[in-house]
Order: C-alpha cells, then sequence, then structure tokens
C-alpha cells in the first residue's frame, strides 16, 4: 500500500493480513482481493456485500476488482515471456 507505515507494509508482503495494522474496511477489502487472487471461481454475491457493509461503494469495489485483475495479467504476461522481477534484475549503470 503506496505510503503505508512498515506495520502495514511488512505483513502484507509477508501474506499476513492478520498482523497488518490496517482498519476494518481496508481488511474487508484485502481479504476480498486475496480471495479474488487464489480463487476467484469461489467469489460469491455475499461477498460483495460484505465489502458493501464495510462501507466501500459499487465503483470502489469495480475498481479493486479492475486493479486485482490487472495485476494477474501482468503477473502472467510477465512470467510467460520469462520477465525478471525487480528482485532479480540488475539495475541500469545509472542508477548503481
Amino acid at each position: 500500500m503506496q505510503g503505508a507505515e512498515d506495520n502495514v507494509v511488512t505483513p502484507l508482503e509477508q501474506g499476513n493480513l492478520d498482523e497488518a495494522a490496517v482498519d476494518e474496511k481496508e481488511r474487508v477489502l484485502l481479504e476480498f482481493v486475496r480471495l479474488l487472487t487464489e480463487s476467484p471461481a469461489k467469489t460469491t454475491d455475499s461477498d460483495v456485500q460484505r465489502l458493501r457493509e464495510a462501507g466501500w461503494n459499487d465503483l470502489e469495489i469495480a475498481e479493486a476488482v479492475y486493479v486485482t485483475a490487472l495485476f494477474a495479467f501482468f503477473n502472467r504476461v510477465a512470467d510467460a515471456f520469462g520477465l525478471d522481477g525487480p528482485e532479480q534484475s540488475t539495475p541500469p549503470a545509472e542508477f548503481e
């Protein structure tokens, strides 16, 4: 999460949502995004309703779905072409 503190970013990088210092509204969204990423066919109307009850509106929910889908797309394209992730690549000489 851009601009977030370490007590949010580090647990999320480790896949540990329970330890992340996020409010309940964000937690519900992140749980939905995890479900959408790991098991998209298992998402239900009740999952979307839970987002609404947490305070997300339909445009925000749609944006979360689009962003999640785009990241999945980009990752699959990168994998298909054998592109290295940032942790595997060598920075250009001007950045060393």
